[in-house]
Order: C-alpha cells, then sequence, then structure tokens
C-alpha cells in the first residue's frame, strides 16, 4: 500500500518548493504520490506547479482554507493509499515516511501517527538541536532510527504531518469544515479516530521540520478572532475545552515511580499517557470526575468518577497536577489522599509560585488583578513544605522552574534576599508518613 501526501498551498512559494524537493529525496524507498490544492496563490505559485509532472493539482478559485482543502485532495487520492496531511512549510528528513509506515502498521488498532519536529506545541518537539538545515538533516538522521520503545500514544497529534490508515479515512470520510478555514481541526479529528476504536502514536523516531505557517497567523486580529470561533465550535461539539489536550502534568511526570500509580484529574487521559511512556511497566488508573472527558480517559485506561470507587486499592504514587490550587480545602484533599498510598508513597504535584519576582512587581505596580486569581489557592515553597506537615507527609523534593527577568525586575529582586525570587512553578513530591 502506497501514501497520498496531500499539501495546500496559499503563496510561500520558496518553502512549498523546499517541502517538495525533500519529499523526492528523502522519500526514495516509499510509493506515494503528491497531491496539491492550491488555494488561490498569487506569488507564482499556481505557475510553477504547473511545471512539476510528478504532482497532481487542484487550483481553487478562492482560499478554501485548511479542511475543505484536505477533504477535496482525500477525493481525488488514490482510493488504496493511506492519507498524509503535510503542510506545505516542513521539510522532511531521512526515513520520515518509512518509519511513521512501520508504526502505522505495527497493530491493527493503530489510527493515525504523527512524527516529533522543531516545535514543542503538544509535547512534540525533538531533543536535539542544530545549527542549519544541513546540519539539521544530519541530526535527524541519527535520530530517525525505527525503535518502537520510542512511539508515543497521544490523545492529538498535530495536522501539520499527520498519517492517517485508509480505512480509518474509509470510515471519517472528512475533516469538520466547521473549523474553517482552520486550526482546532487536527484536536477534533484526532478525537474522531479515538471514539472509533483506534489509538494515536506520536513517533519520537521520525523528524519532520515546520515553520508553522505564516498564513493565518499574519493578520493577527484575525487569527485570533479566528481561535475563539473555533474554540467554541470544538466546545460545542464535545463538551469540554479544548485546553484538556495542555493538561499533560509535564512539570512533575518526571518525579514518579512505583508499579501502581493514579493519575487524580486524568482529564481526557493527557497527562496519563505521558505516564504511561515514562513508566511502560506500571498499573495506572485514572480519577476524573467530569463524564464527557472521562469517556476518552477510560479508553486508554481504567478511569474511575471518585476516590470512593477505589475501594482498598494502593498506589505507590498518585499524581495530582496542580489540583491544590482549585481544591476547596488543601489540608482536608491531602488527608483524604492518605489511606490510598502505599507505606512511603508519595503525592507529585505542581503549582504556581505566588512568591515570584513577576507576581511581586506587579502588586507593587498596582497592576495586580485580583479577580484572575481569587477562585485559585496561592503557595510559596513554605507553604508547600508547612501543608505537608500539617497533613501528615514530609517534603523530600521540591523543584523549582526558573525563568527571566527583565531589568525592572531585576532591580527589584536585588531588595530582597530570597533565592526562589525568580521561580515562578514547583514541582514536588510529597512522603507519606
Amino acid at each position: 500500500m502506497g501514501t497520498s501526501i496531500i499539501i495546500l498551498t496559499y503563496n510561500n512559494l520558496e518553502k512549498t518548493k523546499l517541502c517538495l524537493e525533500s519529499i523526492r529525496k528523502y522519500t526514495k524507498d516509499e510509493v506515494y504520490e503528491i497531491i496539491v490544492i492550491d488555494n488561490n496563490s498569487t506569488d507564482g505559485t499556481k505557475e510553477w506547479l504547473k511545471t512539476q509532472s510528478d504532482i497532481k493539482v487542484i487550483y481553487n478559485e478562492t482560499n478554501l482554507g485548511f479542511p475543505i482543502g484536505c477533504n477535496q485532495g482525500i477525493e481525488i487520492a488514490n482510493h488504496n493509499y493511506d492519507i498524509l496531511l503535510l503542510n506545505n512549510d516542513t521539510i522532511v528528513t531521512s526515513n520520515w515516511l518509512t518509519n511513521l509506515r512501520k508504526c502505522l502498521y505495527h497493530s491493527n488498532s493503530t489510527g493515525a501517527v504523527g512524527p516529533i519536529s522543531n516545535c514543542n506545541d503538544n509535547l512534540q518537539g525533538c531533543n536535539f538541536i542544530y545549527n542549519d538545515y544541513q546540519d539539521m538533516q544530519s541530526k535527524a538522521s541519527l535520530n530517525n532510527i525505527s525503535d518502537n520503545n520510542r512511539w508515543e500514544e497521544k490523545v492529538f497529534l498535530i495536522g501539520f504531518c499527520l498519517l492517517i490508515k485508509r480505512e480509518v479515512i474509509n470510515k471519517i470520510k472528512v475533516l469538520d469544515t466547521s473549523y474553517s478555514p482552520g486550526y482546532i481541526e487536527d484536536n477534533d479529528l484526532s478525537l474522531q479516530i479515538i471514539s472509533l476504536g483506534y489509538k494515536l502514536f506520536l513517533c519520537h523516531d521520525s523528524f519532520v521540520y515546520h515553520d508553522r505557517g505564516t498564513a493565518f497567523r499574519s493578520d493577527t486580529a484575525k487569527f485570533n478572532a479566528l481561535i475563539l470561533k473555533n474554540r467554541q465550535v470544538f466546545e460545542n461539539k464535545w463538551h469540554f475545552s479544548c485546553f484538556e489536550f495542555d493538561k499533560s502534568k509535564n512539570a512533575s511526570i518526571f518525579l514518579g515511580s512505583g508499579n501502581n500509580i493514579l493519575d487524580y484529574n486524568s482529564g481526557i487521559g493527557v497527562s496519563s499517557l505521558r505516564i504511561k511512556y515514562y513508566f511502560k511497566n506500571a498499573n495506572i488508573t485514572s480519577l476524573e470526575s467530569d463524564d464527557n472527558k472521562r469517556l476518552f480517559s477510560n479508553k486508554f485506561f481504567k478511569t474511575v468518577k471518585s476516590l470512593e470507587e477505589l475501594d482498598n486499592s494502593l498506589f505507590d504514587t498518585i499524581y495530582i497536577g496542580n489540583s491544590l490550587e482549585s481544591v476547596d480545602n488543601p489540608f482536608l484533599f491531602l488527608k483524604s489522599l492518605k489511606r490510598y498510598l502505599t507505606n512511603n508513597g508519595k503525592i507529585v504535584g505542581e503549582c504556581k509560585n505566588i512568591g515570584s519576582i513577576k507576581n511581586i512587581s506587579l502588586l507593587l505596580s498596582d497592576n495586580w488583578y485580583y479577580e484572575n486569581f481569587e477562585k485559585q489557592n496561592h503557595f510559596t515553597s513554605s507553604d508547600i513544605t508547612n501543608l505537608a506537615a500539617d497533613s501528615g507527609y514530609k517534603v523530600t523534593t521540591i523543584y523549582p522552574f526558573t525563568c527571566n527577568l527583565n531589568d525592572k525586575e531585576k532591580e527589584l529582586e536585588k531588595l530582597f534576599s530570597s533565592n526562589s525570587l525568580n521561580t515562578y512553578y514547583y514541582s514536588f513530591i510529597l512522603e507519606k508518613l
């Protein structure tokens, strides 16, 4: 089976050339076709495409946007080929498609896969740096060695490069055009695929450079209005915010350990799958009170609605994310978790530092807006230590995440002696006594 690579163009001819040149150079071992949907480019793109004999092209008379354009490409694609949606501001690398296809077909339940990139949106960033395109290709060749231990199951894959199995496309038919001209349609597509019972995987063994398309982003006001509109479209359809995809507990996941793990406030399963990737042999249970979110979390792990459903279950680690900031009583909350911990079991969490120099600066300059924080509990490192002691825990780790200070904040920092002023966030471990 081959791959239909569908690319939308709207100006940016030079980027399109780089993209297509890289496909031709680094995809020689695969059977594929290239389909370009041009959304009425005015910079010579249409004229150049007419000189390319190895490409199927549809020329639209107006800019129809991303979802409609992709649907046009799917319609004329070889009906036996898988579908790969690829932005025209990408550059592919050696073995990129071969490795994606290996992951896509490693299991009948896999529905779609995507690569890592230079951008870390959705935690899809690479772990190497490079100086130029040549160095990038060299580093990518070392990275792109097929390894199933580097395939990470996800709730969402960014649509800049997304390989979808043909049988999945045959069931979904088309991308939801309610999101036209684009953005958040890939979140929606990911949930559609999962709803059909398929899995999504991020392939850390395949790297594709992404220049983060500029066509939509060039008009900031128009772009922001589009984002707001599509967020509402998404929420009306799925009954939770698209911000759920960002709730990964990523600041504290690396602090966990043990065979039995509870992911408290698991949302739609983003953090639970991150835990699974880091601790592959752990038994993971999720807890999510919201019915719509739990519907998805349940597709990955056993997900309960409340602590009471856990009966006599014991866990080595309970991840709470930033729950301390939102619970009614942090003291009682931590006390309630103790009965579900093994001896020396631990709570792993994270929270903002209310004592950061940035917050102090806002307060002193009379720019503090309390209503933005009134529904949150606030903590410093001392608060965490005292709360732990009062609740029957000891703090074994407080890990600071620091930020860069501007000149004004640096001057203000000199007035204080605290070492935590440039810390904006903490992750921590509380061990049961």
